[in-house]
C-alpha cells in the first residue's frame, strides 16, 4: 500500500485540478464493470428469492429493489476503491493498471482510502436500513474478504483465486437474506442462496485463469503469485478451466431441483448449452495455451452468465405470475 506523504492533502495531483477529473478518477476506483456485475447478481438473488419465498406487495417489491441495488453498488464501489489503495504499489508496477488513479497520481492514497471506507459504510447502512441486517452484513462479510483475505493472499499463494471466488460469490446472497424466511442467521443457508453462491462460485473460474493466462507476464511483473505464473506450460491451468466449466452445467441445472416451481425446460436448456460452450471453448485452449483461445473462453464466460441468468430470472418471473 502507498504511504501518504504530508504534500497529499487533496485528491489530485498538480496536473489536473478539474473537478470533472475527480469524478471521473472516483468513478474509476469503483470498477464499474465489476460494481455493476455485482449488484446485477445480488438483485438476481432478490428477485429469484422473493419469487420463491413470496414478497407479497408491490410497495416491498420496490423498496427492496432500489435499497438492495443501490446499497450493494455503493459497497461494491467501496470495496474496488479499498482494493485499489492497497495494490496501488504493485499497480505502479503493471502495464494494465500504472494509469489507475493512485500510480497516475490523480488522487492521493489518503483520499482513496477514506472514499473507500466511506462508500462501504454507507452502503452497508442502505442495506441495514431497507434490506435488514443481515444483508448489511453480507455486504460487509464481501468487502472483508475481498480487501483483507483475498487482496493480501495474491503474492503469496496460488490459491487466491479460489479464495477470492468466495467474496466474488456472496452478494447473490445479499438479495436472497433481504427475503429468505428464518430468524438469526438462518436465511444464510437457505438453499436458494447457497445455490446461486454456488453457480457463481463456480463460473468465475474459468473466467479469471483466462484472463490470468492473457495477462500473466503483468501479473509477474506485479508480484502476484497466479497459477499460470507458476504453471507455464499451462497444464493445471487447461484442466481447471474445463473441469469448473463442466461443473457449470449440473450447478446450472439446481434450480430445477431447488425452486421447482420457477424453473423448468428453459433454465435447464440453457445451463446445457452454455455449459458446454464453456467446456468446448476450454478444451480449445487446452489444447492451445494461446493467448487467442483464453480471449475467446475469456468472452465465452462473459457471454454465459449474463444469458444463464437473463434465462433463469425470465422463467421465473413467468411462471411466477402464473402460479
Amino acid at each position: 500500500m502507498s504511504t501518504p506523504t504530508h504534500s497529499e492533502t487533496v485528491a489530485i495531483s498538480d496536473e489536473s485540478g478539474a473537478s470533472g477529473s475527480i469524478f471521473s478518477a472516483c468513478k474509476e476506483l469503483t470498477k464499474p464493470g465489476i460494481t455493476k456485475l455485482v449488484t446485477i447478481t445480488a438483485l438476481v438473488g432478490l428477485g429469484l428469492g422473493g419469487l420463491h419465498y413470496g414478497v407479497e406487495t408491490a410497495f416491498d417489491w420496490v423498496r427492496l429493489i432500489i435499497g438492495v441495488g443501490l446499497g450493494t453498488a455503493i459497497a461494491s464501489g467501496g470495496a474496488n476503491a479499498l482494493n485499489m489503495w492497497y495494490e496501488s504499489d504493485r499497480d505502479a508496477l503493471m502495464k494494465r493498471t500504472r494509469v489507475r488513479p493512485i500510480p497516475s497520481r490523480r488522487l492521493s492514497s489518503r483520499f482513496v482510502l477514506l472514499f473507500g471506507l466511506g462508500m462501504t459504510v454507507l452502503g452497508c447502512a442502505i442495506l441495514g436500513f431497507t434490506a435488514g441486517m443481515l444483508p448489511a452484513l453480507v455486504a460487509l462479510a464481501t468487502t472483508a474478504s475481498y480487501v483483507l483475505i483475498y487482496t493480501p493472499l495474491k503474492p503469496i499463494t496460488i490459491t487466491n483465486t479460489l479464495i477470492g471466488a468466495v467474496p466474488g460469490a456472496l452478494p447473490t446472497m445479499i438479495g436472497t437474506t433481504a427475503v429468505a424466511t428464518g430468524t438469526g442467521f438462518a436465511p444464510l443457508v437457505e438453499p436458494v442462496g447457497l445455490m446461486l453462491f454456488c453457480i457463481m462460485f463456480l463460473w468465475q473460474l474459468p473466467h479469471f485463469f483466462a484472463i490470468a493466462w492473457m495477462c500473466r507476464i503483468d501479473y509477474e511483473l506485479g508480484g502476484f503469485r497466479m497459477l499460470p505464473i507458476v504453471d507455464p506450460i499451462g497444464n493445471h491451468t487447461a484442466a481447471t478451466m474445463v473441469i469448473t466449466s463442466a461443473l457449470l452445467i449440473p450447478a446450472g441445472l439446481l434450480p430445477l431441483r431447488i425452486t421447482p416451481e420457477l424453473s423448468g425446460w428453459a433454465t435447464g436448456t440453457a445451463s446445457v448449452l452454455l455449459g458446454l460452450m464453456m467446456v468446448w471453448l476450454s478444451l480449445k485452449f487446452a489444447i492451445s495455451r494461446s493467448d487467442k483461445a483464453a480471449k475467446v473462453a475469456f468472452f465465452g464466460s462473459i457471454i454465459h452468465l449474463p444469458v444463464y441468468l437473463i434465462v433463469l430470472v425470465a422463467e421465473a418471473g413467468v411462471r411466477g405470475l402464473l402460479l
